[in-house]
């Protein structure tokens, strides 16, 4: 992805994840840290919001803290499942960039009138009906999306996290100049155009990987920037069964591959199946790898960015608006006043 070629800047899209090293190089870990004082007081957190306000958030947040231990018991889901459970003694962190998705409006206007005065919510605009339902909301800077795929606020949502979690614990999270650099590099590489080729033509592009966010937040991404089909196969679900409907053009994106595993998606996807398999990793793999570089705690973020440079040739390659979509939605689904 060239910043200075008209192919990529003529598109909010790829300004918009171009502007995601400077999210991160200049992201504010103090104006996070007073969310962190109620942690202290409770042990409970749950994690919701919809779509990509959640995946790569929540779950890249989840996989760090079970990485490095914690005494919080911290949950994720959607809104609508949330609102069958007991969250009336947790504290609550809801994400919305609109700060009026109905999901999440709705759940905490219920746990609000149950009395839960534990709320709080991170978006991208001031004065929402989010807000208003909160003791406290975080607005992101990282400014205005136009595309329909949302990219730099996802990251900066995921890195409120990172802040929130690395205040209470005291655990440094890693160089955020660093990041921003890898991020660039990962955005800038040139892609192999056989490889954009094998992935345009794909029936199903599949993406697998650690439930970490990355692999899930890409495949969405497939859907809104490609308008392909793509399906998300965690950990090594790749080779317990679901090959049994995979078919010689599909193609299978691996991010950061289970070592110990390559051998066996081998086994099963391109000798048993006849597919293709790409790896994004910053080791060799012992398939075709798009290698970036080595950031260590935020790598997630590295990996997502390769990711979003696969997709944005992939669409330009099958003369997609990048844009836009025939059919998602910005606010995939508006609270109304």
């Amino acid at each position: 992805m060239n910043p200075g070629n008209t192919k990529y800047s003529n598109f909010s899209l790829c300004r918009e994840m171009l502007a995601t090293a400077d999210v991160i190089s200049n992201f504010d870990i103090n104006a996070v840290s007073s969310f962190a004082e109620p942690l202290n007081k409770n042990k409970s957190v749950f994690l919701t919001g919809e779509g990509s306000s959640r995946i790569l958030p929540a779950k890249h947040a989840l996989y760090n803290l079970q990485k490095e231990g914690t005494n919080l018991a911290v949950f994720t889901d959607g809104g609508t499942q949330a609102m069958e459970y007991n969250l009336g003694d947790s504290i609550v962190f809801g994400m919305s960039n609109s700060g009026k998705t109905k999901e999440l409006i709705r759940l905490f206007s219920t746990l609000k009138k149950q009395g839960n005065n534990q709320l709080y919510g991170i978006t991208a605009n001031s004065d929402t009906p989010l807000e208003n339902l909160t003791q406290k909301t975080h607005v992101l800077t990282c400014g205005k999306e136009n595309a329909v795929a949302a990219t730099k606020s996802v990251v900066e949502q995921s890195l409120f996290y990172d802040a929130l979690f690395s205040s209470y614990s005291g655990k440094p999270m890693g160089n955020l100049s660093e990041t921003g650099k890898a991020i660039q590099s990962a955005l800038e590489m040139e892609i192999d155009s056989r490889t954009i080729d094998m992935i345009s033509n794909a029936g199903t592009i599949y993406f697998a990987g650690r439930n970490d966010g990355v692999a899930e937040e890409l495949t969405l991404k497939t859907n809104e920037i490609t308008h392909k089909k793509s399906d998300f196969l965690e950990g090594t679900y790749g080779v317990h069964g679901v090959e049994e409907v995979m078919g010689k053009n599909d193609v299978v994106i691996i991010i950061n591959p289970f070592e110990d595993e390559e051998e066996k998606f081998k086994e099963c996807l391109i000798d048993g199946v006849g597919l293709n398999i790409i790896a994004i990793s910053s080791r060799k793999t012992i398939f075709p790898t798009i290698k970036i570089p080595e950031v260590g705690f935020f790598q997630n973020y590295v990996e997502l960015a390769a990711g979003w440079n696969i997709l944005v040739e992939t669409g330009i390659a099958l003369g997609i608006n990048l844009d836009k979509a025939e059919r998602a939605r910005k606010v995939g689904n508006e609270f109304l006043e």
